[in-house]
């Protein structure tokens, strides 16, 4: 697939792709694959193959990337949902929710480094997640250890300009959309703390459909992932094979004037990244256009000018001279 048969884009929204749907690509070339096959972006994961925040040299490093990103044209959020990169024995563990404080300040320099390389990077955000609660903590406990936690980085993301957005993971302490606004509002609504909506997660747990999940969510969206996904069923699927309305989802984002990116999220797909990769953007842009058909099917037609009564008419008296073109969905 190649940029020249996509269809023609329809929206402003931007579309990425998700590093870490391509961790048996180098970062070089898998950027190169994504500019080739026409995205805008990246979501770039932190992580061992690719831009390891914890190797040698990371700012020489990330000066090199910003350079690259800028010479084929892709824009960036800064991802941290690594399995292992803190430790090899314990997926995404170290959490900020841990009950070792020295465990808990490893998860916050890790996302404090994030923010700088998103600076540096000149990134849309910082994605991060809470954690799931350990065992033996009680709510109260892990609310107040996230909150304390999520400090420092928050200071660090206001000192560089950086949205850490904070993206509700089923099985998380925060799970949901409700459990996001428990937070804001403990910490007393930060400006620079936002949300990383991820599609698919809505279409697994959330009480609303996806497309009013993103109404709700429309003033705190800094970042958004998307996946097709299965009522109840927390399983990353390709585009198509879940249940989710894309050109609805769409048309909400392009509606909240999200500005963005919107990055496919398909992690257990690496085996076959650049096949997934190729498909993606062309099911979102159709589904985009869908989308862009649909509102102007919808659009009210404004009134026609009077008629002068020298003027002899186009049609019979009652039927109309043309009939609109579009579909509705």
């Amino acid at each position: 697939m190649t940029p020249e048969t996509l269809p023609p884009s329809t929206t402003s929204l931007r579309f990425g792709y998700g590093t870490n749907g391509l961790a048996d690509l180098r970062l070089d070339d898998a950027l190169a694959l994504l500019a080739d096959l026409g995205y805008d972006g990246v979501g770039l994961t932190l992580d061992h193959m690719h831009l390891d925040p914890l190797a040698p040299d990371l700012p020489a490093r990330t000066r090199r990337l910003a350079h690259r990103l800028d010479a084929l044209g892709l824009t960036v959020t800064v991802e941290t949902g690594a399995r292992y990169v803190l430790d090899p024995r314990r997926k995404h563990g170290p959490s900020l929710l841990d009950p070792e404080p020295d465990d808990r300040a490893r998860r916050v320099d890790l996302l404090i480094r994030a923010v700088q390389v998103a600076a540096d990077l000149g990134a849309h955000a910082v994605h991060c997640f809470s954690g799931i609660t350990p065992a033996g903590t009680d709510t109260d406990t892990a609310w107040k250890r996230l909150a304390e936690a999520l400090a420092p980085i928050l200071d660090a993301a206001t000192t560089a300009g950086i949205p850490l957005a904070v993206e509700p993971e089923p099985g998380h302490l925060l799970a949901t959309l409700k459990d996001f606004h428990h937070l804001r509002r403990a910490l007393g609504d930060p400006h620079h703390l936002g949300l990383t909506l991820d599609i698919g997660h809505c279409q697994c747990l959330e009480p609303l459909p996806p497309a009013d999940c993103v109404r709700a969510a429309a003033p705190w969206l800094r970042h958004v992932q998307i996946e097709d996904m299965r009522r109840g069923i927390h399983e990353h699927l390709p585009l198509g094979d879940g249940e989710i309305d894309f050109p609805s989802v769409l048309a909400a984002l392009s509606a909240a004037g999200y500005q963005g990116l919107t990055v496919v999220e398909l992690p257990r797909h690496s085996h076959a990244g650049p096949h997934f990769a190729a498909l993606s953007l062309p099911f979102l842009r159709r589904a985009a256009a869908t989308a862009a058909a649909s509102r102007a099917s919808t659009r009210p037609i404004a009134p026609s000018p009077p008629v002068p009564p020298s003027t002899p008419l186009l049609a019979p008296p009652g039927e109309p001279s043309a009939t609109p073109e579009g579909k509705t969905s």
